[in-house]
């Protein structure tokens, strides 16, 4: 076992009648017994990895909905905490009100409970603790550091000290290795911990009072007390001084309350004062961090701000974006000419950001249980094509133009592969279909469009005259739909290509035969089937993950629809 972190990969814990063994501080003597203590220790951790026959009488409600049952009696024992929660014949408890300052994980709640059952705890679970960057090596990235930091707060939580001493030491051991966002996170969770984490504490006070994060962001990010600790200590070691620009100004305080308040209109009459500009003031990156998507858009569409203007911190507003995990916002840069090659001072671009801050586990097989997952996985997808070529709007010319020149043949094929993206892929439609602002159109339909015209007329209607009669809402939508169309094509070209080969003016040929349709259906399901496994497929030949996570491995996606071709 490691003395010094008491979490290695093959290491177990032991908790007896008489002690806790970690660290290497206490040891179970050898005897006959020991045998018989390891017994019951798998004995009681089973009971929970197989509630269905385990006479469970409780349960634990995460706040994504999942349940865990346990057993009132075990936890009450081992916990004063639990026993004081159960005491009056409780039997759901709902971790959100149980853990209200920061979110647990189901992985991280697991092992906790896992080690109340059996006295052991085992090293970093492989399958949760990685991210998709495979030249990290994985050991500080902000997957391992999220379940360490959740697990430390959980034994806080419920009252087991000795094992919140043994998780400080694992996040004391690799603070130096650590990024300063993610010493943030670590230094939060520490200071709701209170007294038993004073070392761990100190310690990322000490390493953001050196570092470059900006008062800004340390504002948003910690109590205001620990705030003025590190700002102090900046101008007392001569690091920054009153009135520098990691300080902002009233004017530009100013601007950031009107940003959190989505009020873009203020911000205009602001900068129209002349004390500061977006630039001046950060006001993007701002956004990007804090503010919603919708207002992001709206402070892009003044014009007023350098897309790729760099903060206090060196950081371009994609890195900015890359950090929140908001593929709407990725992909508004991205259209307005962020440059994704650009690094960070310590070299990162923002699809490694985005890599190191994504869970190799969720990337690769995420679910609908998760939407945290499905953005992390399309914000890496979006750098990725990003990088990979600067392809030109009007991408979707081509597959227009073989819908012909009838406006209202080419609204009605935008509006089958728009409806149909959402079926198949419904996350990277929604990314296209709001930054589009497609919601903001009325949907083209024939009654909408004669409803006015024909009201009062007594004559046969002409499809020919369709383009004529479209009202000015109509060719807005059509603009909107051929935006999404075309932020598709260029950022999940992937899904585009699959929705190129269904919608295909063959696949609706009514002179198909059913013998022709079938064999069409079975095509177009084989190549949904092959889109949803590439991932996984090339990240079983990269990952070595845990048996629990394998035994998925090579099923189809149960969220690939089947299609139904009907005459």
């Amino acid at each position: 076992m490691d003395n010094r972190t008491g979490v290695s990969d093959s290491a177990d814990i032991i908790s007896g009648s008489s002690g806790i063994s970690y660290l290497g501080t206490t040891t179970i003597e050898s005897s006959p017994d020991i045998g018989s203590l390891n017994k019951l220790s798998e004995t009681l951790e089973s009971l929970l990895l197989e509630p269905t026959n385990s006479y469970s009488d409780a349960k634990i409600i995460l706040s994504s909905g999942r349940e865990i049952v346990v057993h009132r009696c075990i936890l009450s024992s081992r916990s004063p905490f639990f026993k004081s929660k159960f005491g009056d014949n409780n039997v759901k408890l709902k971790l959100k009100e149980l853990a209200c300052d920061y979110e647990i994980g189901f992985e991280s709640l697991f092992s906790v409970l896992k080690y109340i059952y059996s006295g052991k705890i085992k090293g970093l679970p492989k399958d949760i603790c990685v991210c998709v960057d495979e030249e990290c090596s994985h050991e500080a990235c902000r997957p391992a550091i999220d379940f360490v930091v959740e697990v430390m707060y959980a034994f806080h939580v419920f009252q087991i000290p000795e094992m919140v001493d043994l998780w400080q030491r694992r996040l004391l051991d690799i603070l130096d290795k650590a990024s300063a966002d993610d010493i943030l996170v670590i230094l939060s969770v520490a200071n709701t911990c209170g007294k038993s984490c004073e070392e761990l504490l100190s310690k990322c006070i000490d390493i953001l009072v050196r570092s470059s994060v900006d008062f800004v962001t340390l504002d948003k990010a910690l109590p205001e007390h620990i705030v003025k600790q590190i700002m102090d200590s900046r101008f007392n070691l001569g690091l920054d001084k009153p009135g520098s620009s990691s300080f902002p100004d009233k004017h530009i305080k100013r601007v950031h309350r009107a940003l959190d308040s989505d009020d873009v209109e203020l911000v205009t009459m602001l900068l129209r004062e002349g004390h500061t500009t977006l630039d001046g003031s950060c006001a993007l990156h701002y956004a990007v961090a804090y503010a919603d998507a919708k207002t992001t858009t709206e402070l892009l569409d003044l014009a007023l701000a350098d897309v790729n203007h760099k903060n206090s911190r060196g950081f371009s507003v994609l890195h900015v974006a890359a950090i929140r995990k908001e593929p709407n916002i990725i992909v508004s840069l991205l259209t307005k000419g962020a440059r994704p090659a650009d690094l960070t001072p310590d070299g990162r671009k923002a699809l490694q950001i985005s890599k190191r801050l994504t869970r190799a586990v969720d990337y690769y097989k995420s679910t609908e249980e998760s939407k945290e997952c499905s953005k992390g996985r399309l914000c890496i997808e979006i750098l990725e094509q990003a990088e990979r070529r600067n392809p030109l709007l009007g991408e979707a010319s081509a597959s227009l133009a073989m819908a012909g020149d009838d406006l209202r043949v080419k609204l009605l094929y935008l509006e089958n592969r728009v409806a149909l993206a959402s079926l198949l892929f419904p996350m990277e439609a929604k990314v296209a279909m709001e930054i589009a602002h497609v919601d903001g159109t009325s949907e083209f339909t024939l009654e909408n469009v004669y409803s006015q015209n024909l009201a009062n007329a007594q004559k046969t209607m002409d499809l020919n005259d369709a383009p004529f009669l479209i009202r000015e809402e109509h060719l807005d939508r059509l603009r909107a739909l051929s935006k999404t169309v075309e932020l598709g094509k260029r950022f999940f070209p992937r899904c585009s290509e699959v929705l190129n080969k269904i919608v295909d003016p063959e696949a609706y040929s009514w002179k198909n035969t059913p013998e022709e349709r079938e064999s069409k259906k079975q095509k177009y399901q084989e190549a949904l089937d092959k889109a949803f496994n590439e991932d996984k497929e090339e990240f079983d030949k990269c990952y070595a993950i845990s048996s629990s996570s394998s035994s998925t491995s090579g099923v189809v996606n149960p969220q690939v629809p089947q299609f139904t071709f009907q005459k």
